[in-house]
């Protein structure tokens, strides 16, 4: 049999008293409180009286998760009772392992509804870690969605929100364990494992416990490794590698004034790591100051915002060096972030040298962020002749190694012969494994042939090349193919893509004929550009960087025809998106840029606009690395790439976001297979190529026709769902259809996608579909009732079956064609429609209003589809009214108020408080009765934005 639940928490609790926990029993809330009175005063060495503790619970329930992350790490405030202000600290972050530790399970807490919690950590008699456990062979995604469900019900609410201060949630199987922040942004695909420095994973519970709930680490990791991101005021956590990384640089500073490097793949977090890395640094006494450098492209708001709330004026932003020659005598100013260009100034003019002479013995430790890029010109050998007494760190997911330096005057340098030693590796190959980053799906679209069809080798002697590669029929088509896929690549313009050209004068020919046929009406695309308007040949190298590190904007030599056709293009990005850009100067020109990489990043946050949206950047080389957007999924190539060029522009693609973005696609109109190879050789083991690109779409369509068999051996037809006699059956159904989602997610990418391949129609999956969400909807349902199902126990992935283009406005071109269809073909059309409005999981919500519609608002046979989006629009509106006049009604609150709090969240994405909503009634509702009245309110106004708003355009 099976190891049970209770048995899993029994085996955890007695291996954490065998590590020093102390065993607690804390059955409620009086307990919990109790419990924490006494160890804040061990801890405290104190002891309070009743009307001083009730001082300190006001005192902790102040503010949010956020919030009392930062009051954890730092002294509450509070008056004792002869009115003397006091000071308590919660917890000893300065020596970590100095705490007081205990372990309870099955604390009840009830708030929106009774809940007990698996088992608790607490430090100092504050729950830290939540730890929550799912018998084995249960999905370990239940247990996230159940510490969800904890959000929502009770952590905020009951017992002061003493939960709240929560650090870290683990979740265990038994077999599988992860660990992840207290952030309710993130997704189940932001949990970590944690793993040995060698990156080995350690799943198995009991190895967790020993290494990662073990008293010092547990304690060192909510000190050290939970970062307070302040821009967006959620936690974060360091994963193993970033963590062994940070402590490696910390170990090389206290031990020795050797170099040292991090090789950490593209993707990976390696900007996280350089800043817990600083930080720590920092705090170390031997150390007098701390300089972050990176490339002036990858200082954007982004990196401004969250190194200067590390530290406050910090970011040394200007283009001024006299400002970074101020900042680095300034001996209250211990750590700077600054720019490769600014510091190679300031080392190479005679005024600034002679000003930091002062600092040519001083112990300054300086962080590369990207390091492949910026250290390999004249600024390193500048620095270290000049900082006699530094330590040089280097961050880079692609080193310069033997096989793709490139011969300068200094002859050919490596990353190792730079920074002395690898400190931790972290490859592509782990990051993939571990579901860090995403794989490739690398298409090659696009052969020469001649007239009489032989096919052309464009790599023999004598080809112009450049000539062929810029002809403007090429151009046309592959705009041509780039119109016809980039929907289905994009999941309907979801992601952003990024098109890298070999040279301006091929960017322009592209940017034109896509503008060309935007004029025209062929597409509705909306396309950005930036490039330097230096004379640009091609890039036989393609290395995949702009210019050096050592060159100034300003003193690029300028190409007038070239610089008319960006002024040209940013006027027309000026009308799409109501900006006053331009590029007359270098700081003209760095607040566009800068403007683009906010625009494209913004679109991963739940509040970003449609308006915002840019569907295709069109590059030289900018952009191609150091910019990272989840929203990016898209790499369009007319260039040639090779080594850690190929690696950087390719891992634009590959960040992890929602369910549906599976990989990163990478479609090449020239052949790079071989460089891809390469590349992938060069920066993984040698055998990882399978690993890290996608298989071909055969593959995957024999994958799909095997799991169909399994699904018809469950229930041969959509109609069988409903013979199914338990939920044993059902359960493998679920399992079953889910698999096809999958691989259905994954081949509707490629370009080579047809239903014919599969063994199954759109009109047969569609109605399975619609069974399957019937049975999540279902599970939903009875959740309250039967806790103990084991549908509970599997993830319906309805984010993978989403289609956005099937909306309201689909569904009504769909209403025009039956209105205009044969009398014969009417009913057929009316299935087909009624089988959408079931199987979308957008419009289930509407069904019975669209199908209400089309019983009896239908506009006579033969209307217009402008005639039928009139009646819909007057019908839909009429129905919204309705349901708002019935909330109005039934809830005292006027119809005006909801009308405008619908309409502010709409704009924003704010969802408004419960507190605010009930300012509004007509009549305010007893103190027992408000959160009920708070819950009803906002569950009305957020279900008429899901009918009435949502997919509607």
């Amino acid at each position: 049999m099976p190891q049970s639940e209770q048995q899993l928490e029994n085996q955890l609790i007695a291996q954490l008293t065998g590590l020093g926990y102390e065993r607690v029993r804390i059955p409620d809330e009086v307990a919990l409180f109790a419990n924490l009175r006494l160890q804040l005063g061990k801890h405290n060495e104190c002891t309070f009286t009743d009307t001083e503790f009730d001082r300190i619970r006001t005192a902790l329930k102040t503010g949010n998760v956020f919030d009392r992350a930062t009051a954890l790490r730092d002294k509450v405030q509070y008056l004792d009772d002869a009115g003397e202000v006091r000071y308590l600290r919660l917890m000893n972050t300065e020596e970590w392992c100095q705490n007081q530790y205990q372990v309870a399970n099955q604390i009840a807490i009830t708030g929106k509804r009774h809940n007990r919690y698996d088992v608790t950590l607490l430090i100092n008699g504050l729950p830290l870690v939540q730890i929550e456990l799912k018998r084995r062979g249960v999905e370990l995604s239940h247990a996230f969605k159940q510490i969800n469900r904890y959000h929502k019900d009770t952590f905020p609410r009951a017992a002061d929100g003493l939960f709240q201060y929560v650090q870290l949630f683990v979740i265990s199987n038994g077999n599988n364990t992860k660990y992840y922040a207290n952030n309710r942004t993130q997704t189940y695909a932001q949990t970590f494992t944690w793993a040995t420095p060698d990156n080995k994973k350690i799943n198995v519970l009991a190895d967790f416990a020993d290494a990662f709930l073990e008293k010092c680490h547990v304690s060192k990791m909510i000190a050290k490794y939970t970062v307070l991101h302040q821009t967006e005021r959620i936690l974060m956590v360091l994963r193993p590698y970033q963590y062994y990384a940070a402590e490696a640089i910390q170990r090389r500073v206290r031990e020795s004034n050797d170099n040292g490097y991090i090789w950490h793949t593209t993707g990976s977090g390696k900007t996280l790591t350089s800043f817990k890395a600083a930080q720590l640094v920092l705090e170390l006494e031997e150390v007098d100051k701390v300089v972050f450098v990176v490339d002036r492209n990858d200082l954007d708001y982004q990196t401004t915002k969250e190194f200067d709330h590390f530290e406050k004026g910090s970011v040394d932003g200007t283009d001024n060096t006299r400002e970074l020659v101020k900042h680095l005598n300034d001996p209250n100013k211990n750590f700077l972030v600054t720019t490769i260009q600014k510091l190679n100034n300031a080392i190479l003019r005679p005024r600034h040298l002679r000003t930091i002479n002062a600092l040519k013995d001083s112990k300054i430790v300086f962080i590369f962020d990207e390091c492949h890029r910026s250290q390999f010109g004249k600024t390193h050998k500048r620095i270290t002749e000049h900082f006699t007494n530094a330590q040089l760190f280097g961050f880079t997911g692609t080193p310069i190694l033997a096989k793709n330096a490139t011969r300068n005057e200094h002859g050919k340098r490596t990353t190792l012969d730079l920074f002395d030693r690898r400190l931790h590796s972290y490859l592509i190959t782990d990051a993939i494994r571990d579901n860090n980053v995403l794989r490739f799906s690398v298409e090659y679209a696009g052969r020469y042939r001649q007239k009489d069809g032989a096919e052309v080798d464009i790599e023999v002697e004598g080809i112009n090349r450049r000539e062929l590669m810029e002809d403007e029929d090429r151009v046309r088509k592959i705009v041509d193919y780039m119109l016809a896929y980039h929907d289905v690549k994009t999941h309907q313009k979801k992601y952003t893509a990024i098109f890298c050209v070999a040279s301006v004068s091929l960017l322009i020919k592209y940017y034109d004929e896509l503008r060309r046929r935007f004029e025209a009406g062929e597409h509705k695309l909306r396309v950005a550009t930036i490039f330097t308007w230096q004379a640009n040949p091609d890039d036989p190298d393609a290395d995949g960087y702009s210019y050096s590190p050592d060159e100034d904007l300003e003193d690029m030599e300028h190409s007038a025809s070239h610089r008319d056709k960006l002024e040209t293009y940013v006027k027309h990005y000026n009308q799409q998106f109501a900006t006053s850009h331009s590029v007359k100067d270098g700081k003209s020109f760095d607040t566009y840029r800068k403007d683009i990489a906010k625009r494209i990043k913004e679109r991963e946050y739940k509040k970003a606009k449609e308006a915002d949206r840019v569907d295709i950047l069109l590059v030289v080389n900018m952009f191609l690395t150091g910019f990272d957007a989840k929203a990016v999924n898209t790499l369009y190539v007319d260039k040639n790439l090779k080594h850690h060029g190929l690696i950087q522009a390719y891992s634009r693609t590959n960040r992890i976001f929602t369910e549906d973005k599976s990989h990163g696609n990478i479609v090449s109109f020239r052949n790079l297979k071989p460089a891809t190879d390469e590349a992938i050789g060069l920066f993984s083991d040698a055998d990882a190529r399978e690993t890290i690109l996608l298989a071909p779409y055969g593959d995957y369509a024999e994958d799909f026709r095997n799991a169909l068999e399994t699904l018809r051996s469950i229930t041969p037809t959509p109609a069988n769902v409903d013979d199914l006699t338990d939920e044993e059956e059902d359960y493998n159904f679920i399992l079953a259809f889910r698999a096809l989602i999958r691989l259905l997610n994954v081949l509707q990418s490629f370009s080579d996608f047809s239903w014919d391949d599969l063994g199954i129609d759109e009109q047969e999956f569609a109605d399975f579909r619609g069974k399957y969400l019937d049975l999540n909807e279902e599970v939903r349902r009875l959740a309250q009732t039967n806790p103990v199902s084991i549908l509970n126990d599997v993830d319906f992935e309805v984010e993978l079956i989403r289609r956005d283009r099937i909306n309201v406005r689909y569904i009504l071109r769909l209403l025009a064609e039956l209105n205009r269809a044969r009398p014969e073909d009417r009913e057929r059309r009316r299935s087909q429609i009624t089988t959408l409005l079931t199987g979308e999981v957008q419009l289930r919500s509407k069904r019975e209003l669209i199908e209400e519609f089309i019983d009896q608002h239908l506009p006579p046979p033969g209307s217009s589809e402008q005639e039928m989006e009139v009646a819909f629009a007057e019908y839909w509106d009429k129905k919204k009214e309705a349901v708002l006049s019935r909330i109005s009604v039934a809830e005292g609150i006027p119809a005006e108020v909801l009308r405008r709090v619908i309409d502010e969240y709409l704009y924003d994405g704010q969802i408004p408080s419960k507190d605010y909503l009930i300012s509004e009634l007509e009549e305010q509702p007893s103190i027992l009765s408000r959160a009920a009245v708070g819950e009803r309110l906002l569950e009305a106004m957020l279900g008429v934005v899901e009918v009435f708003e949502e997919g509607v355009e």
